[in-house]
């Protein structure tokens, strides 16, 4: 069950409840995946990922959440991946 007080959001895939957040950590991550020098810079970053990375950063943020689940064998469409994302960042945010 996700935690929206700790900024978790849930992404169903595959019939299975997976667990998105953002943490410091996978903020850290992310500026790695993406070469960002901080994070004013992710967000112009994020809107030009390759498929593989969006793949990378649904697993970073799924790691966050606690899951062991991959991102690449999950059964989700661009669209819902793009979203979980946005979702999870929002959540953050709040």
């Amino acid at each position: 069950m996700a935690n929206p007080q700790r900024g978790e959001v849930v992404l169903e895939a595959g019939g299975e409840r997976h667990v998105l957040c953002l943490t410091l950590g996978a903020l850290a991550e992310i500026e790695a995946l993406t070469g960002a020098s901080g994070m004013t810079e992710i967000g112009p970053k994020l809107a030009s990922l390759s498929a593989s990375g969006m793949l990378d950063l649904l697993s970073i943020l799924l790691r966050a959440g606690g899951s062991a689940a991959d991102a690449r064998t999950l059964a989700i469409t661009p669209a819902e991946a793009a979203k979980a994302i946005a979702r999870t960042f929002e959540a953050a945010a709040q």
